[in-house]
């Protein structure tokens, strides 16, 4: 079912083109009749109208073992008899009946149901014969060109069958969606609302096959398009995603960037950003879901449910919108000179709304559940290891370097099975998915990883996964060994030479509590002592008055209250960290003081911590201040000066650009 969800973005991604003919000829055709907006009407038509086909073809291509085009042949062979055989009129042939008497069922046998079935049986006998050898006298028909007779054989055998089980299966099919649709507004809202819950699946595709294709009659995407049924009413199953994707989700995306850690909101930053434009410019929502779809999956289900109102709302006000790709702003601009779409402007007042909704929904969740998304989480710590890598050269690409970054954290040809993909993800199949370094793909800047079970992966990408998935199949077809390379030392503030002497911002940075000073190396938690979020010093605190450390802005307190964040005049952006791993505590033992927004100076009280709640948690103490931005602010000098005696903080200064 993952294959066919993915073999179903072939298809599919050919109706755009439909889209953009049908949205210029509307466009024209509005000012008056035109014959050149006719013929672009008529070749955006002929695209929808030979679905069946493509969906044939499609699967049996996308389902087949290295993608054949002698499968592609077959498939169109398997398509072409039941739909030949079971006409109307042939029907009436072998029974003896009129063509008026033959069941309708059969006047609807060309359709996107037939087609999938058409692809799979195509695909299947390809996978199962195409290198079977015939005897000397009938060899030219051995290996591929036998593929394409069974398969007309075999469609006999399948046209006889549907001759009989095709009435009711094609009732069952429209009894369904009529259900559905007869709940008006509330069954476009659940639609939407299992639409994003099958997600992860990938079979919101057969979902989406019964009300956006015409196999149980509602073809609400080509009706939409070919301007067919009620006014306000064709569309419904697409409206109410264009609030949700250009609106909705790209507000959640921000909400989750606000609520990410300090030291992690640049990288949290560019991920919801190139997650947000992309479901907003093209409806691709995909890279977005999946960031969060898994590490906080109930935020997910209430994305779910925000869809389902969406679709319900829109249904229930009869405002209409179409699409032949997804709901981004592309789509609902060709939409708007569609005669048959009902006051699509309004879904931009809907969208302003569900915009709201999600920004404070997700916010809301997010800080009353504690909620891991992107950026939340402590980050793991490093075991001293490098990466497993493969060796680049000047002449890769960046897509050819994420492969080879992501073919070396998978365990290299030796645990790589299989390379595919749909339209954001590789879909991967693997000897053992145990055996992968989830933290280097993620380092690879995916979005999202997903393990399905010991054999098979995917990992999101983005629309531009195509290129990864290209170079990761020429890595593993040669074979590519993995050659490891050896860690790396931490980068090192840059020390002033000459240009330290020039003029800068200096900042000093106080003592946190009374206590002993400690470098960040003295710590035991790797992530502090390694600096890899940045320079800084702690304090291994004598009491729980913790007081802040610069002159600034508080920018950021986190909802686990284990965690300040400030910025200086100069720019610095300082992180105040109290304790190891006491983000686990979920606020117990910690007292904040101030708030987002509050002006503060050095010195000023900003928490009270139970230093013995805290060491009772089994967790260690220490107050660490760290400098998260220092290569953004081109950091010159950071100095520490101690007292000579008892070795306590004094006074630290960093001077910047």
């Amino acid at each position: 079912m993952q294959n066919l969800g993915r073999s179903l973005q072939l298809p599919v991604a050919v109706l755009p083109a439909a889209a953009l003919l049908v949205g210029i000829a509307n466009y024209w055709l509005s000012f008056g009749p035109n014959a050149i907006a006719t013929f672009l009407l008529q070749g955006g038509l002929a695209i929808l109208g030979q679905l069946p086909i493509l969906f044939a073809v499609g699967v049996a291509l996308g389902m087949s073992e290295g993608k054949d085009g002698a499968a592609a042949f077959a498939g169109l062979v398997a398509f072409e008899v039941p739909v030949n055989v079971l006409k109307p009129e042939n029907i009436a042939a072998f029974t003896g009946v009129k063509v008026t008497a033959v069941d309708p069922a059969f006047s609807q046998i060309t359709n996107v149901f037939i087609g999938i079935i058409a692809g799979l049986i195509a695909a299947a006998l390809f996978n199962r014969f195409h290198s079977v050898k015939l005897p000397m006298a009938l060899s030219f028909f051995s290996g591929k060109r036998a593929v394409p007779i069974m398969a007309a054989f075999v469609m006999m055998i399948v046209s006889a069958i549907l001759f009989v089980v095709w009435p009711p299966v094609y009732n069952v099919l429209v009894a369904f969606g009529e259900s559905i649709v007869k709940l008006g507004a509330v069954g476009a809202g659940l639609y939407g609302f299992f639409n994003r819950l099958l997600i992860p699946t990938g079979l919101h595709q057969a979902l989406n096959s019964v009300f956006w294709f015409d196999v149980a009659g509602i073809n609400d995407i080509g009706k939409f398009l070919a301007s067919q049924g009620p006014k306000g009413v064709t569309g419904m199953f697409q409206a109410g995603f264009f609030p949700v994707m250009m609106f909705g989700l790209p507000a959640g995306a921000f909400a989750i960037y606000k609520n990410a850690r300090p030291e992690r909101k640049k990288e949290v930053g560019s991920l919801m950003l190139a997650g947000a434009f992309a479901s907003f410019f093209t409806g691709v929502t995909e890279p977005l879901e999946f960031s969060f779809m898994f590490v906080a999956w109930p935020l997910y289900v209430i994305h779910a449910v925000f869809t389902g109102i969406s679709l319900a709302f829109a249904a229930f006000m009869h405002w209409t919108a179409g699409f032949a790709f997804s709901a981004g702003l592309v789509d609902f601009v060709l939409s708007f000179k569609n005669p048959i779409a009902n006051m699509p402007y309004m879904l931009i007042i809907q969208g302003l709304v569900m915009a709201v909704i999600y920004y404070f929904g997700f916010d809301f969740a997010i800080k009353k559940f504690n909620i891991m998304t992107p950026g939340r989480e402590e980050l793991p710590a490093d075991d001293g290891k490098a990466a497993p890598a493969v060796v680049t050269d000047a002449n890769d690409d960046k897509y050819t370097v994420q492969a080879k970054r992501i073919y070396a954290a998978l365990g290299g040809s030796d645990n790589l099975n299989v390379v595919d993909n749909c339209t954001t993800r590789l879909r991967l199949k693997l000897t053992d998915t145990g055996n992968i370094d989830k933290a280097a793909i993620k380092a690879t800047g995916v979005p999202g990883i997903n393990v399905l079970d010991k054999n098979n992966l995917q990992i999101i990408v983005g629309t531009e996964v195509q290129f990864v998935a290209d170079a990761l199949s020429q890595l593993k077809e040669a074979n590519t060994p993995v050659s490891a390379i050896e860690p790396s030392a931490a980068p090192a503030p840059a020390v002033a030479k000459s240009s330290a002497t020039e003029a800068g911002v200096e900042v000093e940075f106080h003592s946190v509590a009374n206590g002993h000073y400690l470098e960040l190396d003295q710590l035991s938690d790797p992530t502090f002592a390694q600096k890899m979020l940045g320079d800084g010093f702690a304090i291994d605190p004598t009491d729980g008055n913790i007081v802040s450390p610069v002159d600034g802005e508080v920018t950021t307190v986190f909802p686990t209250k284990h965690a300040i964040g400030f910025k200086t005049a100069g720019g610095l952006e300082v992180l105040l960290h109290m304790g190891l791993d006491t983000v686990e505590l979920k606020g117990a033992g910690f007292d904040v003081q101030v708030a987002d927004g509050d002006k503060v100076k050095h010195g000023q009280l900003v928490a009270k911590v139970d230093l013995e709640s805290i060491k009772a948690a089994g967790k260690q103490t220490p107050m660490i201040v760290i400098i998260t931005n220092m290569d953004a602010v081109g950091l010159l000098k950071y100095n520490a000066v101690k007292d000579p005696i008892t070795d306590d903080a004094k006074v630290l200064t960093a001077t910047t650009k």
